[in-house]
């Protein structure tokens, strides 16, 4: 289909269309397409209807990978009939997936109605309206997000979230995304007193355990197009249905690609006896999680 300097309009199997990076050789929500896959992944796994329904004030979400933006369109359209204030951080080091899927939002289809508010983004990297019963103020931080959470301070952080859209490139092609401090230093953004769940698309036992690692309590997350599981983090056991138990605990001291990425060189390997001494001492595991 039509190209682009950096990206490409593609159509998938289920006739759905969806944008590629050229230069990544990424396809941006490759099987199901954009917004079944941000529905099933993130509004219904995050069960934000309800938690949206039942909360007083802002309710605020990191969208980490903004992308081509169908993941926080599809949180709001998802969203807009229930009076609530929503405030959208969203992070990335390039806006131009963007512009380009902007250009072509008849064909992508979930553009509808918000073309407008995201010109506006684009140009401002902010931007504030009425979207049916919701208020939202959305923002943009462009630039390396590793970068950013390992020199943020106090001053200069957002709003803690209360949910977290994790959509970054895959480890292999992208490993500065996955690594254990990453993660480490995402969980400390987070308030202890604010409870706040961050599913993401790879159900891989590397990940799960960097994220153990890292102070999230972890679990088996909706099944999304082709994959049978995801995984869903979050800084307290309540917002996560199914956590990972014992079960899958020895199968990970098995495994021979579970050792977390310490920095941003993809690798493969088994659990250090040291490692998977810390992981059994995790509360999950201490509470029969």
């Amino acid at each position: 289909m039509q190209a682009d300097s950096a990206y490409q309009l593609v159509r998938l199997n289920n006739g759905i269309c969806s944008v590629r990076s050229l230069a990544d050789a990424e396809t941006f929500h490759p099987v199901v397409g954009p917004v079944a896959e941000a529905e099933a992944l993130y509004v219904n796994q995050l069960k934000l209807r309800e938690r949206l329904k039942n909360h007083t004030g802002e309710f605020v979400i990191w969208d980490v990978g903004l992308g081509a933006a169908a993941n926080s369109l599809t949180v709001l359209r998802a969203t807009r009939d229930i009076e609530c204030q929503i405030r959208l951080v969203s992070f990335d080091h390039t806006i131009e997936p963007l512009k380009f899927a902007l250009q072509h939002a008849n064909e992508l289809g979930y553009f509808g109605g918000y073309e407008n508010h995201l010109q506006k983004f684009i140009c401002d990297q902010r931007v504030i309206f009425r979207d049916g019963a919701q208020s939202v103020n959305w923002g943009f931080h462009l630039g390396d997000f590793p970068t950013w959470l390992d020199t943020n301070n106090a001053g200069r952080a957002p709003a803690p979230p209360h949910a977290i859209l994790f959509d970054a490139y895959s480890p292999a092609r992208n490993p500065a995304m996955w690594t254990l401090p990453l993660f480490t230093n995402l969980f400390q953004q987070l308030d202890p007193q604010r409870p706040c769940a961050m599913p993401t698309y790879s159900r891989s036992t590397i990940l799960r355990v960097t994220l153990l690692l890292a102070g999230f309590f972890v679990g088996v997350g909706h099944a999304t197009g082709e994959k049978e599981e995801t995984t869903i983090a979050a800084n307290t056991l309540d917002l996560i249905a199914e956590p990972l138990d014992a079960r899958w605990l020895a199968r990970a001291t098995r495994s021979d690609s579970a050792e977390p990425l310490r920095e941003a060189v993809y690798s493969r390997a088994p659990l250090a006896l040291v490692t998977a001494d810390i992981l059994r001492r995790h509360p999950q595991f201490q509470t029969g999680g």
